[in-house]
């Protein structure tokens, strides 16, 4: 991948082009994400790829410092986009480059987009998350989870039990009630996902579906990368029921 960032100049980071790939899976909480990055990486590790997998809250900087901090549910948003701000940080200096240096695929379970949509959300202005995360590196692929918020409503409560506080976005005050405000908060950032569609050139992928059927068009994306044809179509999905209960029973959603 060429050295690219959004804007700021990282210090130390070369011109020329680093040998990994950086391959990023965005998507709303329930849109199967983690799925797909597990499904994918094993496709790409039998394939003969070195990869390593990545996410939001997984630095050792500050990320145990972000979960203790959302317990209180007292956060301020400005304080929350920071703390993410230098978790991403944190992993893109010390895990992505370093293992883009080596030739190794990243594959990002979710990227700065969703930061940006969480910090715009809460009141930060589309300008300040650009800003903001102007630092990161320009992935050479990514794929958006497309699914609808009922979707993400059943899959959330099937792999949790209940939906989560901030997903939902209680902390914003817009229902009392945690569904309401569920697809509240949820329009809020499909409305931000719209418009990053373009200017960081999303691929979308209908997420409605099985994971297989979803894992399929991914390849399609992602093979061209290595220099491969797209795979073959595989055969029809079995007709299993609806994909809601599916999802309920195996909590497969990330």
């Amino acid at each position: 991948m060429t050295a690219r960032t959004y804007g700021t100049t990282l210090p130390g980071l070369p011109k020329e082009p680093l040998p990994g790939k950086l391959i990023v899976i965005e998507g709303a909480d329930g849109s199967g994400r983690t799925t797909e990055v597990a499904l994918l990486k094993a496709w790409l590790e039998v394939e003969g790829h070195a990869v390593v997998d990545t996410g939001l809250r997984r630095s050792t900087l500050v990320s145990a410092e972000i979960d203790r901090a959302k317990q209180g549910h007292t956060l301020a948003a400005s304080t929350l986009a920071l703390l993410y701000a230098a978790d991403f940080a944190d992993q893109l200096e010390n895990k992505m480059i370093p293992a883009l240096w080596a030739g190794t695929t990243v594959l990002a379970d979710r990227y700065v987009y969703t930061l940006m949509a969480r910090a715009i959300a809460r009141g930060a202005s589309r300008e300040y998350a650009r800003e903001l995360y102007s630092f990161a590196l320009r992935p050479d692929l990514v794929i958006f989870l497309d699914a609808r918020t009922e979707i993400l409503l059943h899959r959330s409560i099937g792999k949790y039990g209940s939906l989560d506080y901030w997903e939902s976005g209680m902390d914003l005050s817009l229902s009392r009630d945690l569904f309401e405000s569920f697809f509240l908060y949820q329009d809020r950032l499909k409305r931000e996902f719209e418009w990053m569609t373009t200017e960081y050139d999303f691929h979308r992928v209908d997420a409605n579906r099985f994971p297989e059927q979803v894992h399929l068009d991914v390849q399609k994306l992602v093979a061209p990368l290595y220099g491969k044809a797209s795979p073959a179509p595989s055969a029809p999905a079995p007709k299993m029921g609806n994909p809601l209960n599916r999802g309920r029973r195996r909590a497969a959603s990330g």
